[in-house]
């Protein structure tokens, strides 16, 4: 019944008395608890989250109704709806793991930013959704808490790293998640499982008490249904913050309303469509998507115009240096001696280090840490990081110059639609390459935002996204112009079909 709705939606029963907060978080929560209960080897459980809380749950929802009915939250048409939250922010007491056996038994004692706001503005947090481990990963198969599956095909993954936020929305486990994304975490799952991903400008929402992965790339943003919904919850978690230096916005982006028509905001756009982001590699199915995503918007008055991006031949490998080098610093304070696991075969101080870092980290986080290492080493950090830093700023020249000529960029969320489960994890490079078409985001510091616009009958109908990019700041413009797409189309409006092996 309530997971066809927008959180928007949700949150206006609420206000209207037609539903209350604990009604509605009893509904996910039983849902969540029935996926969480199947066995690791039911090919019908999404194991989208890591942990539920339900007692906390039901707790907040509680309170969140009676400030309700007693004329609080005016200002937040969100308040008393159920959300997951990427398990790798803290929330203060609570289990936060980053999908890791190192950090077995940490429980922080402080709240991320972005969650306080959410909670400050009536959210309720029902768990913590599964992710790749540390990040990881796009495919949240590299998680220690096992795999989690793609609603629209459950021998498929929902895509990562952000997959079990995504996963949960998409099977109605939550009406809508935070995740992270340091190369296209939140918009490669949204793509896969047929959501709404933004990824915000870097420096508009705080990562205090997001665990680090690569600190010049990371961000916290939203998954939903749709762009409007994306919309309010950016309005929520951006904003200054003095606990973190690389927040350097001034105050919260504003509303978005929806437009009146899409030709009403299409009309005297200029759309810019990098024809190089449509070679060899890029499956015909997704193609023809969203091929036919530019011809409806060229429709409702868009002026559509083909440029070439040619550095972003080198943005993967820019990226994979670039966020490897990070990586392999930041995850240097887990130790075994602080915090989280520690083994249990160590005799002296190096043993703790040298097996609680092998035994508590997964493959592909050794690899990343090993690689980082590596090209920071001083016999390779000229060859490799110093080089990969100058042609990042040529990749950020290169898009900010295209966007001086247009109002955004549209292009290929992701090169094919959700993949098997098994093939790709084997296979670190193809993953990797996965990403072509959202790690210069990153790079260049800008705001994106995935959405549907269709589907590949060859592949069983499985969603397609396109993704639009904007200027740094604009922000909410970019939403508006995926509400304004959304309006006129049902993309967005699709969901897994209701069969019997994930139906809620």
């Amino acid at each position: 019944m309530y997971r066809n709705m927008t959180v928007l939606e949700q949150g206006r029963l609420i206000r209207e008395k037609k539903i209350t907060s604990l009604e509605l978080t009893r509904y996910y929560l039983d849902a969540a608890k029935a996926d969480f209960a199947k066995t690791a080897d039911d090919s019908a459980k999404i194991n989208a989250y890591i942990s539920l809380d339900e007692e906390g749950a039901m707790r907040r929802a509680e309170e969140i109704q009676a400030k309700l009915d007693a004329g609080a939250y005016a200002d937040s048409p969100l308040a008393g709806v159920p959300v997951a939250i990427k398990d790798n922010m803290c929330i203060d007491g609570g289990a936060t793991t980053a999908a890791s056996r190192i950090l077995a038994g940490f429980r922080p004692p402080y709240t991320a930013t972005a969650v306080e706001k959410m909670l400050a503005a009536g959210a309720v947090v029902i768990g913590k959704a599964n992710m790749d481990e540390f990040a990881m990963g796009g495919s949240t198969e590299t998680s220690y808490f096992g795999i989690t599956r793609n609603p629209w095909d459950t021998s498929r993954v929902p895509g990562g790293s952000s997959g079990g936020s995504a996963a949960a929305v998409a099977a109605g486990l939550a009406p809508y998640a935070l995740g992270s994304d340091t190369g296209g975490s939140i918009r490669q799952p949204a793509a896969f499982t047929g959501l709404t991903g933004f990824k915000p400008t870097y420096g508009s929402v705080s990562r205090y008490g997001l665990m680090a992965f690569a600190s010049s790339l990371d961000q916290i943003g939203p998954l939903a249904k749709d762009a409007l919904d994306c919309a309010e919850i950016m309005r929520i978690i951006s904003g200054p913050d003095p606990q973190d230096s690389t927040c350097v916005i001034e105050k919260p982006f504003a509303a978005v309303t929806a437009a009146s028509s899409a030709e009403g905001f299409f009309r005297g756009k200029k759309v810019a469509v990098p024809t190089n982001y449509f070679a060899e590699g890029v499956a015909p199915g997704v193609t023809d998507a969203v091929r036919g995503a530019i011809d409806e918007i060229r429709s409702f008055g868009a002026e559509i115009t083909e440029i070439t991006l040619p550095l972003a031949d080198y943005a993967v490998p820019v990226y994979l240096i670039t966020s490897f080098a990070e990586a392999s610093s930041n995850l240097s304070r887990y130790d075994g001696v602080k915090y989280g696991y520690r083994s249990g075969q160590a005799r002296d101080i190096l043993e703790t280090y040298y097996k609680s870092r092998s035994e508590g980290f997964g493959t592909e986080v050794k690899r990343r840490i090993m690689l980082g290492s590596f090209v920071l080493s001083s016999g390779y950090f000229d060859a490799y990081y110093k080089k990969a830093l100058k042609v990042r700023y040529l990749i950020k020249k290169e898009f900010n110059d295209a966007l001086a000529g247009c109002d955004f960029i549209l292009t290929p969320a992701t090169p094919t639609v959700a993949y098997h489960h098994g093939g790709q994890v084997r296979d670190p490079i193809a993953m990797y390459l996965g990403d072509i078409f959202t790690v210069s985001v990153n790079l260049a510091g800008l705001p994106a935002v995935s959405l549907p616009c269709g589907s590949d009958r060859s592949e069983g109908g499985m969603p397609v996204g396109m993704q639009f990019i904007g200027r740094a700041w604009d922000d909410m413009e970019l939403l508006a112009a995926a509400a304004a797409y959304q309006s006129a189309t049902g993309h967005h409006a699709r969901v897994p079909g209701e069969r019997e092996d994930y139906a809620i």
